[in-house]
């Protein structure tokens, strides 16, 4: 079992170093923007990447919300998901351009889910514990050609990506 890890940026990337053994040639570090912004995340990421003396390229995934913010987008891919895919009620999506000001994206997420899904009882209450679930089929399925391009925070994150792969081309 591995020890208990701190929840501070520095303490989880030391202890993924720790834990593969050897120099890696990227980290992806996942952080919420929330209150404190994409701005003060990104700082926060690299210093404490600097704090390990790693030399690896570092790619911040930084939504201003939360990850699930992203995830709302979909309104085809979140009725396939609940099981429900020619459902037609309306589910509340926010527009493109109101997605990362969704006060709670995870709580939202869940009730377009449910939504998505009309279904009640114990099939109702099913679902709601698949949540987990449900968001990873939703990852996993995320378009990354559609609307999401919109958003700045996943423009950023692909700008980050292709940084680190040019970086990796010029060194060849």
């Amino acid at each position: 079992m591995l020890p208990k890890v701190a929840k501070d940026v520095g303490s989880r990337i030391r202890a993924g170093s720790e834990l593969v053994g050897e120099q890696v040639d990227v980290i992806v570090v996942h952080r919420d923007a929330d209150n404190a912004g994409a701005a003060t995340r990104r700082t926060e990421i690299e210093g404490a990447l600097r704090g390990n003396n790693l030399a690896s390229a570092l790619v911040p995934v930084i939504p201003v919300r939360m990850t699930e913010a992203w995830l709302l987008l979909d309104e085809t891919a979140i009725r396939r998901v609940a099981g429900n895919p020619r459902g037609k009620n309306d589910l509340g999506l926010p527009k493109v351009h109101q997605a990362e000001s969704v006060a709670d994206p995870k709580e939202l997420l869940n009730q377009c889910l449910l939504a998505a899904a009309n279904v009640t009882g114990r099939r109702r209450d099913s679902l709601r514990k698949r949540f987990s679930q449900n968001r990873r089929q939703l990852l996993e399925r995320l378009d990354r050609n559609g609307p999401i391009t919109q958003l700045p925070s996943w423009r950023i994150l692909v700008s980050d990506i292709g940084s680190v792969t040019a970086n990796w081309a010029s060194r060849d």
